[in-house]
């Protein structure tokens, strides 16, 4: 037997062991069996992430000795050392001249906080319309906008590239950002979300003299800030780890994004799997840290509607 099964065979054991302490009570057993099956769900969630700050660490020639950090008697600067950070933040030469690590970050940052800034903007403003507006073509446009949510992006993209194309736009970060600054996806959500403000505080808001930027502004969005702050994660995940758009839209080695850059760490003629993780973990510190900042309105985004009264 292996350890996870001698593993398994401990926790029955102690479980049965609770369990025929007291079978008319066995809440303490049930209890125990319940944060044994967390801790380990926790255990498995967690080791990939250990696994990566791990590979980070280690030189190349121990890359693939050790599962995670070797033992404490084989550190040395044979087994652990920053070589692999200081590779990927060397630069490497490209048409443009030397370009550095950090301006692959700052591409994909701004690439999608502008993204994001964006689409809360336009899908806000449309999901407000179609929640507390009437006019005429209403439901159609409705059916419609859900109707397009069936087709695959990835259909669109010969079509928008070719569009870029006559506009000029092709490597440049407009020709990214404009054809996804307006998604089906978050005018429904808006949508659904703000049929839940109140018409009668819109209409005393007018009536006060607020126009309707101010309605807008002042007086919806703040009610729906927890799905606004839901949206934004989701939006600028989705944006920080896309990968075909900007390998298609952008060919200036300066103007590559994250994704991007760190598939060229692994290709035919390339396995540099050492820089490739100690990127990918630099990679996921912003998310990380916008996840934290919007924990708290995130769920609440994700849970509202979920109980009425």
């Amino acid at each position: 037997m292996n350890a996870v099964q001698w593993f398994l065979l401990l926790v029955l054991a102690v479980f049965g062991v609770l369990y025929a302490r007291s079978p008319a009570r066995p809440k303490l057993a049930f209890s125990y069996l319940r944060w044994v099956t967390l801790i380990g769900v926790s255990v498995l969630i967690l080791a990939p992430f250990l696994w990566l700050v791990a590979a980070a660490f280690k030189d190349q020639t121990v890359l693939n000795e050790y599962v995670f950090f070797p033992p404490l008697s084989e550190w040395s600067q044979q087994t652990m050392n920053l070589g692999n950070f200081r590779r990927l933040f060397a630069g490497e030469e490209a048409v443009q001249g030397t370009v550095y690590f950090w301006q692959y970050v700052l591409n994909s940052w701004f690439v999608a906080t502008a993204n994001t800034v964006l689409q809360l903007v336009f899908c806000s403003a449309a999901g407000f319309a179609l929640a507390k507006y009437d006019f005429h073509g209403k439901q159609p446009l409705t059916v419609f906008m859900l109707g397009t949510m069936m087709i695959p992006g990835v259909i669109l993209f010969a079509p928008v590239y070719e569009m870029m194309v006559k506009l000029r736009l092709v490597d440049t970060y407009q020709g990214l950002i404009l054809p996804s600054i307006v998604s089906a996806y978050g005018i429904f959500l808006f949508r659904q979300a703000m049929q839940a403000v109140p018409d009668e505080m819109l209409d005393a808001g007018r009536i006060d003299g607020c126009t309707e930027l101010s309605v807008y502004f002042a007086l919806a969005m703040p009610l729906v800030r927890p799905m606004s702050a839901a949206f934004c994660l989701l939006t600028f995940l989705g944006q920080w780890n896309s990968f075909f758009g900007p390998s298609i839209f952008l060919q200036s080695q300066n103007k590559l994004t994250l994704p991007v850059v760190l598939n060229q760490y692994i290709n035919f003629y390339r396995n540099d799997y050492g820089v490739f993780l100690a990127g990918t973990l630099i990679a996921i510190v912003p998310p990380a840290i916008l996840f934290f900042a919007l924990e708290k309105e995130f769920i609440g985004g994700l849970t509202s509607g979920a109980v009425k009264g």
